[in-house]
């Protein structure tokens, strides 16, 4: 093969590859669904060790696996439901820069929490000390613990075991990294914070490099990453607790770790890190 194939391949079944269990591919999307399928979806959750085997063969296939969790309210979503969007994806990731993203929703939520409208679990709290408004800028990259590709299939592994999303199943998506998965899906599950999903990318691009983070599970409005360089010390802690706010400012907020310093706790010498936007 001369490089990866840059669409989701069907046998004559139609909806199943060589080598997997049965699933289904999806084309649907809001705006009607792209001439190629979008995604491949299996019908059951997927058995241990498989996305560990299909991660290591992700430079021939193009394919990126993931583990799918759908909305306990709506079997399905947004997976086979129509509800991914393309269209939310207004740029690409390499249009962005980390920094630069992340220190302008630093100074958004930062400043938001002093609101009398806002987030009831930051109201009479300190959430952003020590740093208060001003971004303390990227923590710098995080000491290897593990090969990534390693912890991922290992985390893969445990979001099914521990069922952690509702009716995980698994997904390939043709991708060239794992960061870019959710923009390449048209995952919408951020939009109440931006309505950019490359953007959000791009900051996944970030901690690939700096963190050996790997995105292994997307729910309807969660991210599920995998960390094979995570923070060791508090201080370090800290730099990626802001990083995290920026990023998805409910963790903080939506938590009983609702202050940065305590949040960092929770992150420090941890083999994963979950997101969730309300």
């Amino acid at each position: 093969m001369s490089g990866p194939p840059t669409h989701l391949q069907e046998d004559s079944d139609g909806d199943r590859s060589p080598g997997l269990p049965p699933g289904r591919t999806v084309h649907e999307t809001r705006d009607g669904g792209p001439a190629e399928p979008l995604l491949w979806i299996s019908d059951d959750p997927p058995a241990a060790g498989l996305w560990g085997a299909l991660h290591a063969v992700h430079g021939q296939t193009g394919r990126w696996p993931l583990i799918l969790g759908s909305s306990p309210y709506s079997p399905g979503s947004p997976w086979t439901t129509g509800d991914l969007d393309r269209s939310l994806v207004e740029t690409g990731p390499g249009d962005h820069d980390a920094a630069a993203l992340l220190a302008g929703w630093w100074v958004t939520y930062a400043t938001a929490e002093e609101d009398e409208d806002a987030i009831t679990a930051s109201e009479q709290v300190d959430v952003t000390a020590p740093f208060g408004d001003r971004w303390p800028g990227l923590a710098p990259p995080g000491t290897p613990q593990e090969d990534p590709a390693v912890r991922a299939g290992e985390f893969a592994d445990h979001l099914v075991a521990d069922s952690w999303l509702t009716a995980p199943r698994l997904g390939l998506c043709v991708s060239a990294r794992g960061a870019d998965a959710a923009a390449d899906l048209g995952w919408g599950g951020a939009l109440n914070y931006d309505n950019d999903t490359a953007k959000f990318s791009t900051v996944l691009r970030s901690w690939e490099g700096r963190f050996g983070a790997r995105v292994v599970g997307i729910g309807p409005a969660e991210l599920y990453l995998s960390v094979a360089a995570p923070p060791t010390d508090p201080d370090h802690a800290l730099l990626v607790a802001a990083e995290h706010f920026a990023f998805c400012p409910d963790n903080v907020w939506q938590s009983d770790l609702n202050t940065l310093v305590r949040y960092a706790g929770s992150i420090t010498d941890r083999a994963w890190w979950s997101f969730w936007w309300d």
